[in-house]
């Protein structure tokens, strides 16, 4: 019976994931070198996470059928608000109430959300074609989203929304309607902003630090000192990498060992990349997401039903604006977010998180028919 199972994993999926965790390690011995702690008390600390994270998948896979989720998804809506709440009862640090226990709730609704809406979605087929009929469904994602928003996480608040029309356009709801709304959201932010930052001073629900940290990237050199200063070491990490990595390699680039770098570990991982090992480490890491994506995309579209693939559909969304985003704000051509990169990133939650995302994907590659277990 085990063997059967096992048979049943996507091992080029798998491969994909194994190599981005152990680069990950790599990386990461090298990111916190330079950092008060030491490297040994980080790579420790997410070895960790990621032997937690490798048990979980597991136990997801192969524990039960994916679609029971459907029927749960009641229990795990209220889980996921009850989670988010409760933060709000914890202490905060720097005006921001983010973690529970010592994790961060955020980071696990992303996937709780996804398993919901896609239960949700699955549901309501055909049935997305006018304004009308999108309104539930913006009344379910709401209340999770504001909770994140005004913890303030901003970033996470941004994933929400990529995946909440992500899936919406997956589920079969008009793309001209999408583009419609996604159009109108975006003009009137940029208005907000303009009205802002005028003479009107137009007040925002954003603290000043999340409204600068999102236009400095326009022009970083505005604020060399302050909010652009980031960007400008990242641009400075990444631009000398040259082909190889500044010639010197791991542990040896400038920016990142003697602390230029801010975030090296967390949200600047991939400018400790291209400084250390240049456009061909960086461009081997954009060839393992391709995989990943790609071979999860596969999955999806292998899956028995529309609730498997709405499921993954959701992962695949929330992995690529991670990416794109974090990849972006290191070069400077996307605002820093603070959202990490997946699966390279330090952090305990984030890598809970995208590890549970691998098990559900892995569960429904193996139940892509109807099998008996």
């Amino acid at each position: 019976m085990l063997s059967r199972r096992l048979k049943g994993l996507d091992l080029n999926f798998l491969l994909v994931i194994g190599i981005l965790l152990g680069l990950n390690l790599l990386v990461m011995s090298s990111a916190s070198a330079a950092t008060p702690n030491g490297a040994v008390y980080y790579v420790e600390r997410q070895a960790l996470w990621i032997v937690l994270g490798l048990i979980a998948a597991g136990v997801i896979t192969f524990s039960f059928d994916y679609s029971k989720l459907h029927q749960w998804h009641h229990a795990i809506y209220a889980v996921m608000i009850a989670a988010l709440l409760a933060v709000f009862a914890g202490h905060s640090i720097n005006g921001v109430q983010r973690t529970l226990l010592g994790l961060q709730p955020s980071e696990f609704a992303k996937v709780m959300i996804i398993v919901c809406f896609a239960s949700y979605l699955s549901r309501r087929q055909g049935e997305l074609q006018h304004l009308k009929d999108l309104a539930p469904c913006f009344l379910y994602f709401a209340v999770p989203f504001l909770l994140v928003f005004i913890q303030p996480d901003l970033g996470t608040s941004l994933v929400f929304i990529v995946i909440f029309f992500g899936m919406l356009y997956l589920a079969g709801a008009r793309p001209t309607l999408l583009l419609q709304l996604l159009g109108g959201a975006l003009a009137v932010t940029a208005l907000a902003l303009a009205l802002h930052f005028s003479p009107l001073h137009m007040p925002l629900p954003l603290k000043e630090w999340q409204l600068n940290r999102l236009v400095v990237f326009v022009n970083p050199y505005s604020d060399p000192q302050g909010y652009g200063y980031h960007i400008i070491q990242s641009l400075v990490a990444v631009g000398s990498g040259g082909l190889w990595g500044q010639g010197k390699g791991l542990y040896h680039g400038s920016q990142v060992q003697l602390n230029f770098l801010p975030e090296q570990n967390t949200d600047f991982i991939f400018s400790v990349i291209g400084e250390e090992l240049g456009f061909l480490g960086a461009g081997i890491l954009l060839v393992l997401y391709y995989n990943l994506i790609t071979r999860a995309q596969a999955i999806a579209f292998q899956s028995r039903d529309t609730f498997g693939r709405l499921m993954i559909g959701g992962i695949l969304f929330m992995w690529l604006f991670h990416i794109l985003e974090n990849i972006g704000m290191t070069i400077g051509i996307m605002p820093v977010t603070g959202i990490p990169l997946p699966f390279m990133s330090y952090g305990g939650s984030f890598m809970l998180t995208n590890l549970i995302a691998v098990g559900l994907i892995l569960n429904v590659y193996m139940r892509k028919e109807l099998l008996l277990f």
